[in-house]
């Protein structure tokens, strides 16, 4: 696990699973370039980050294993010096979450298609309060990054997670919030239920499950990176997407999010224990 602590804090404003951090979670490597991170050759196994961090007067990065074996590592931590801190400049804060299960109500209702289903007012989900939540913080802010980490696990009416919509609820405000997108793809900037790994500068997705059985079974993980279009918040952001349309789909959700503060402060979430965070049992194209 990662773990950064800005000047006095007494509580890590980031702390995440390494690989979480640096790519597409699921407990993986593999080879991706975007602007602000990548996982290199061979095969992801060096991680790199580009985000800047400033601070006043001391930082302290640290990384532990929490697992059952050693490993080799290395790392750099490049620093620059200045005379002064900058008032417009904001502290670097990660979170990192996991619901393993959504519990989709159309599943676990065993409504026989989605037509039935489309005859229930809570397709309207008209709060957004069942919605997964990416990040929820308060404090003066930017909010730039989410790598949303997708394992579909149960075949439900219809199986495609990404008419989940995104809503970004800002400052307070109550629903409908002023950012509410269409549609998880669109999210991320892709359209049509892709089923193509590809990876750009802000957005795209990083892991395509390309199941036999069925369409996105399995592991999936797509991001968006708000760096030209940051949302600027100023008493808080909340953060979520839809879990299927509506919240009617059972699957397994974990994401990784990035914001800026004007001072530092805690993640504000507990880290999971380490048997909570470990991803389901991969599917035989990634090793069994």
């Amino acid at each position: 696990m990662l773990r950064i602590y800005w000047d006095n804090g007494s509580e890590p404003s980031e702390e995440s699973p390494i690989g979480d951090f640096f790519g597409p979670g699921h407990g993986m490597r593999k080879n991706f370039i975007t602007m602000p991170l990548q996982m290199i050759p061979e095969n992801g196994k060096g991680f790199n980050s580009w985000w800047p961090m400033p601070f006043r007067k001391r930082a302290v990065v640290e990384e532990k294993n929490q697992g059952d074996e050693a490993y080799w590592h290395y790392f750099y931590v490049d620093y620059e010096l200045h005379d002064a801190f900058d008032d417009d400049l904001a502290y670097f804060h990660t979170q990192w979450r996991r619901e393993a299960d959504t519990r989709g109500w159309a599943y676990e209702e065993k409504l026989p298609d989605w037509s039935a289903a489309s005859q229930d007012p809570r397709v309207l989900n008209a709060t957004g309060a069942e919605n997964y939540i990416i990040c929820e913080t308060e404090g003066n802010g930017i909010y730039c990054r989410a790598h949303l980490d997708i394992d579909c696990f149960q075949r439900n009416l219809n199986d495609w997670y990404g008419e989940g919509d995104d809503m970004v609820f800002i400052d307070g405000e109550p629903w409908p919030p002023s950012l509410h997108g269409t549609g998880t793809e669109d999210w991320y900037h892709c359209a049509y239920c892709p089923t193509q790994e590809y990876n750009t500068l802000y957005h795209g997705v990083l892991l395509y499950s390309d199941s036999r059985e069925w369409p996105w079974k399995g592991k999936n993980s797509v991001y968006r990176y708000h760096i030209e279009d940051p949302i600027r918040f100023r008493k808080s952001v909340r953060a979520t997407i839809e879990h299927g349309h509506a919240n009617k789909l059972s699957n397994d959700y974990s994401s990784t999010a990035c914001y800026y503060l004007s001072e530092p402060k805690g993640t504000g979430v507990k880290l999971l224990p380490v048997a909570e965070r470990l991803p389901r049992a991969n599917e035989p194209r990634y090793g069994g």
